[in-house]
């Protein structure tokens, strides 16, 4: 890995989230529980399609405690072997308050810095969240300080920035939000995708010795729409310089 290159997206980070114009704050709750839902016929299309992360996560399973990050409406529940104790990270109430399987979850955190320093999870998971984090460096610095000896993280991302990802939300997500409220999507994702895959996956490498990746539905740069991203051993001396940091 280039120095030159992670130094270059270490230092583009903390990133500031491009602030949505009045007409998408109005919707833009409704619109994001709707894709995480599915609930009309064209996110109903991409949550079939992002079944295949949920499902690649779920593959691996473990005998000792999961955190979810990013857990959203807890759809990801439904996929995984719930005889294991659960806890989610989860900063949006409003997308909790949407979830039906809340009862299953042990402990709910608001950010990754409630965690007690203590805790330790034998998996640490996420699915559609990494391309959101806006201190994406040091959000995964801390996480792999609370993942157990032998531990696994695991996360599930759109290919943002590759060509296959961007003409499926401009031509099929863009073009059906355009004809419900009348307005372009792309302020909508440069609002949400504040981090590309190259960047996430590149971090990943940085912070973890053995790092495993798959493509859906074609394994080739630019035809993908998702990524699966299988990590193990920690690189602590990486994790403290970014902790040190205190980025």
């Amino acid at each position: 890995m280039s120095n030159d290159n992670i130094n270059r997206i270490l230092q583009s980070f903390p990133k500031t989230r491009p602030p949505l114009a009045d007409a998408y704050k109005k919707i833009f709750e409704t619109e994001y529980i709707a894709n995480r839902e599915g609930t009309n016929t064209v996110s109903s299309l991409t949550q079939k399609l992002e079944s295949w992360m949920h499902k690649r996560v779920a593959t691996y399973q473990s005998s000792g405690p999961i955190l979810e990050v990013g857990a959203g409406t807890l759809n990801h529940l439904s996929y995984e072997n719930l005889s294991n104790p659960y806890d989610v990270i989860e900063p949006s109430e409003f997308l909790l308050n949407e979830g039906q399987n809340i009862h299953l979850v042990r402990k709910v955190y608001t950010e990754i810095r409630d965690i007690e320093p203590d805790t330790s999870y034998d998996r640490i998971i996420s699915i559609a969240v990494l391309e959101h984090m806006l201190n994406l460096p040091r959000d995964l610095s801390v996480l792999c300080t609370h993942l157990r000896d032998g531990g696994t993280f695991q996360a599930g991302i759109p290919c943002e920035g590759e060509l296959a990802w961007y003409l499926g939300w401009r031509y099929v997500s863009g073009l059906a939000f355009y004809l419900r409220h009348h307005l372009d999507y792309a302020p909508v994702m440069r609002h949400e995708h504040i981090n590309t895959s190259d960047e996430i996956v590149t971090l990943i490498k940085y912070l973890f010795n053995d790092v495993t990746i798959k493509r859906f539905p074609f394994p080739f740069r630019h035809l993908s729409f998702y990524m699966y991203i299988e990590a193990r051993k920690p690189n602590f001396d990486a994790v403290r310089a970014l902790l040190d940091q205190n980025l």
